[in-house]
């Protein structure tokens, strides 16, 4: 059990929101602390994709999930914010101004307030359901995160889903991968319009073979290795993909874990919060990033690093209610704590 840890802010959740949730309660001179069940900060940005491009960060036309978070670190580095990695919090107590954290280690945190940025909390692929997909898996045959392109360099990729993942991985591995098959059950993609007008693109030029409309129906080989990919249309019509690697992009399975237990109000797996403050249910305690819900809400990385500076302007008068906050932009006040 470690020495019990003093801050204004417990922030619950490591990823790119809540690095810059540090940020944001470090320009107001709150104490911070990071709380994550991972390893490493970073979230699954780090965790599952940290070579995927992210398209929609302000001035970045196109930043890997790696550098993003490498960014995030070096921008709250003047503030020194403690980490507990590798830490589930099992449970909350107390009130707004005096909270106790507890964690699966024997950590005590007192928190004054609590920002959770938990993401999509504990966190898992849905899985297709063919035949024989434990032995694929286990050879690396079907995979559901990309870490590094370099490991599917002249391999036959094929990709089945219509969102994000989908769309966005096609385009990233067509230029290494000896083939890239995208499978989809419907010609419409559930992606950025310019990403999925990219795809069409691509498929023009007979870079990625646009498999539509299909949907999978088994997977062919022997020991684990995959030879084909079986898709069937409407119909009931099938065809096999020459195919290395199957990655099936349908979504994580979203998981709160000990959050569900915390007394606060949910609305469909989500943490519904107060949009202008970002507060929960419970006094003191905020919710922010793709855990977070209200009317109107987008999951973006982009509107998660918004609401933590609406969350951290919201907990200034909690954990100071007898000093009047003066707000000033950043490139006027600069950064406390650091050089130049």
């Amino acid at each position: 059990m470690s020495d019990p840890i003093a801050a204004d802010v417990a922030i619950i959740g490591a990823g790119p929101v809540g690095l810059f949730a540090a940020f944001e309660c470090g320009m107001l001179k709150l104490g911070t602390v990071l709380i994550d069940a991972l390893a490493e900060v970073g979230g699954q940005c780090a965790a599952l994709y940290p070579e995927k491009p992210i398209y929609d960060i302000p001035a970045h036309p196109a930043i890997e999930a790696a550098t993003l978070i490498e960014n995030l670190e070096r921008q709250i580095e003047p503030f020194h914010t403690p980490r507990l990695l590798g830490r589930i919090v099992t449970g909350i107590a107390g009130s707004a101004g005096d909270f106790t954290i507890t964690t699966d280690h024997g950590d005590a945190i007192h928190a004054k307030t609590i920002i959770i940025a938990a993401g999509a909390g504990a966190f898992g692929p849905n899985r297709p359901p063919l035949d024989g997909l434990a032995a694929f898996e286990a050879t690396g045959a079907v995979q559901y995160y990309v870490k590094k392109r370099e490991a599917f360099r002249n391999k036959r990729v094929v990709i089945a889903g219509g969102g994000d993942s989908a769309v966005d991985w096609a385009i990233a591995l067509k230029d290494v991968a000896a083939s890239v098959a995208v499978v989809h059950r419907r010609a419409k993609f559930r992606a950025a319009p310019e990403m999925a007008d990219q795809l069409a693109q691509a498929a023009q030029r007979g870079e990625i073979d646009l498999v539509i409309p299909y949907q999978l129906h088994a997977l062919h080989g022997t020991g684990g290795t995959l030879q084909s990919v079986e898709v069937a249309d409407l119909d009931g019509q099938t065809r096999h993909l020459d195919a290395d690697i199957l990655l099936p992009f349908f979504g994580l399975a979203m998981d709160l874990g000990p959050i569900a237990t915390w007394g606060l109000d949910l609305t469909h797996h989500h943490i519904a919060v107060t949009p202008s403050t970002l507060e929960t249910s419970t006094r003191g305690i905020f919710a922010i990033g793709d855990v977070a819900t209200y009317p109107g809400k987008l999951k973006l990385i982009l509107q998660g690093f918004a609401e933590a500076a609406m969350a951290a302007h919201a907990i200034h008068p909690i954990v100071h209610p007898d000093t009047a906050l003066h707000f000033e932009y950043s490139t006027s006040k600069g950064v406390p704590g650091s050089q130049g």
